[in-house]
């Protein structure tokens, strides 16, 4: 876009068509749009610091795939799904897609699932996958009735293999089964998820805040966590909080 081109209050270019083919790093058609990003990060309550003000994009999460997912991949799918139904649960009960998105494949498993599954994963001798090496949490303010989720990466020493698993929650209630009895190792990443993005991780045995104060108000993680803060002394120098710094716009 040239200097002199014409732009909207936005700063985008009303003139330029927002398809998918003018975005970048898109997914193509595929996927499931959740919002359309405006600047680098999508702040919309302050000045864009960035220098990317007119910077337009939208956000897809990928779609699920078809099988043949390739290599190991459908390995996997069929150990889990098998022993699943061994235990007497439909597999399309607790599976609610399977991604296979830039080489990684990844298992959203419906929530009430979530640690029948992983025990599974961990115990079964075709599947193996005995680390979890933590739990992370994102948050998609526009992704609506899920805007929470959980990602588990899970490692298989034996068979040399990562997968990852995610599920989701909405806003209003932010609750999902620990994992901790599986896994004790996700102890302290529960505890961290739970603090900067608010989930409830039900039966953790000490669900308490590991990095803000225990009467810190908020999820300072969250997309709609206010951008304000207090001024930073770097070096004698004082730096503005996040809020009160120049705009680029």
């Amino acid at each position: 876009m040239s200097d002199d081109a014409p732009r909207d209050a936005n700063g985008v270019n009303p003139e330029k068509e927002l398809s998918a083919e003018n975005l970048p790093g898109q997914r193509g058609e595929g996927g499931e749009e959740i919002r359309v990003q405006r600047g680098m990060f999508g702040a919309n309550n302050g000045g864009d610091t960035s220098g990317y003000g007119g910077l337009v994009r939208s956000v897809r999460l990928p779609g699920p795939a078809n099988r043949p997912y390739g290599g190991w991949f459908d390995e996997v799918a069929d150990e889990l799904e098998g022993a699943l139904e061994e235990q007497g649960l439909l597999p399309e009960n607790a599976i609610e897609k399977t991604v296979v998105d830039r080489g990684e494949i990844t298992f959203h498993i419906e929530r009430e699932h979530l640690v029948r599954v992983a025990r599974t994963l961990r115990d079964d001798p075709a599947l193996r996958f005995e680390l979890c090496t933590g739990v992370s949490g994102v948050h998609y303010p526009g992704d609506k009735g899920r805007e929470l989720h959980a990602v588990y990466h899970l490692r298989s020493i034996t068979h040399n293999r990562v997968i990852r698993l995610e599920v989701s929650c909405p806003d209003s209630d932010p609750h999902i089964p620990s994992l901790v009895s599986v896994y004790p190792t996700n102890d302290w990443h529960e505890r961290e998820t739970y603090d900067f993005f608010g989930i409830v991780f039900d039966g953790h045995p000490a669900l308490t805040r590991i990095m803000m104060p225990d009467d810190w108000q908020g999820f300072p993680q969250r997309k709609d966590y206010p951008l304000g803060g207090i001024p930073v002394e770097y070096k004698g120098a004082q730096i503005p909080a996040p809020d009160q710094r120049r705009s680029y716009s």
